[in-house]
């Protein structure tokens, strides 16, 4: 099937889509097997009908379309280039932002190349390096203690497997998941502070716990969209829905969106709460895909 990109009709129109693929048909033709299954009403305004579940997945399935298309070349924004780098840029990416991540990272993967150079580190010398990303001395244990499993029990190789990774020290299923998704090419849903606010302002689910909110998100897609719809709702997570206050005003999917109205709604006042590429500001990575349309971001230390 060709992946030539298509573009968007009528009030989509100008915007390029992601290509298309066998994920799209595979969508579709679970969304009459979707319906069959029970659904939970979703609390919504006051008086509204339950939304039934076949309305559930079609207006859930429906804004991942629209995110592919305003966000075609979602991708995650820590830099890496094996799985293991993936791996500890993920434990440290706790409690800080990706781009600090990013920032801290080369002088770190310069120092430790392999797992077998990590677990033989000092501790002091390790938490001094890895010191910009916060909670220092807790991720540098988990580090050395990941490291050193990873030499023992894994021939210095990271696994492939969920079961496996979430053995490690530091590693949870958000972690797993982001590794699998992105290194391994194994699909799964990366339920960070993002990805859990979007789901329940959409009401998606009402689960605040998040292997709950993972396991009812899931039985709404296809597998095989489960990796780059937690992409694309991180995305727009962390440039136009924030958590204090959204763009609604300047939200490509307002029209779709049972919380329109919790932000700004003046467009030119959403506008300016924009961020990253969004708002012409540079994005998260040093080293971006090649695909990314904003700026790659700065060096620790240099001038933005």
């Amino acid at each position: 099937m060709s992946n030539t990109p298509v573009r968007a009709q009528g009030k989509g129109a100008g915007r390029v889509t992601a290509p298309r693929n066998s994920a799209v048909g595979e969508q579709e033709s679970a969304e009459s097997a979707e319906a069959a299954k029970p659904h939970k009403s979703v609390k919504g305004s006051k008086g509204a009908r339950p939304e039934s579940r076949l309305a559930l997945v079609r207006r859930a399935r429906r804004i991942n379309r629209e995110l592919a298309e305003v966000y075609p070349y979602a991708h995650p924004e820590l830099d890496f280039e094996s799985p293991f780098q993936l791996l500890v840029a993920t434990v440290l990416s706790a409690q800080t932002t990706d781009l600090r991540v990013n920032q801290t990272t080369p002088a770190l993967f310069a120092a430790y190349p392999t797992p077998e150079d990590m677990a033989a580190a000092d501790p002091e010398a390790l938490e001094q390096l890895i010191r910009p990303t916060g909670f220092f001395r807790a991720k540098a244990k988990s580090l050395l203690g990941l490291s050193a499993a990873l030499r023992d029990r894994f021939g210095g190789e990271v696994p492939g497997r969920l079961e496996d990774l979430v053995t490690l020290p530091g590693v949870g299923r958000k972690t797993a998941n982001v590794v699998l998704g992105n290194a391994f090419g194994v699909p799964g849903l990366t339920v960070d502070t993002h990805f859990g606010r979007l789901v329940r302002r959409w009401k998606w689910t009402a689960q605040e716990d998040p292997e709950k909110v993972e396991a009812e998100i899931a039985a709404l897609f296809p597998k095989s969209e489960w990796t780059m719809l937690s992409h694309r709702i991180i995305f727009h997570g962390r440039r136009v829905c924030h958590a204090r206050k959204p763009a609604c005003g300047a939200c490509p999917i307002a029209p779709l969106c049972p919380a329109y109205g919790e932000g700004e709604t003046d467009p030119d006042k959403a506008k300016k709460l924009l961020k990253y590429e969004m708002g012409g500001q540079p994005g998260q990575r040093l080293r971006p895909p090649s695909d990314y349309p904003g700026r790659p971001a700065a060096p620790l230390g240099a001038a933005e």
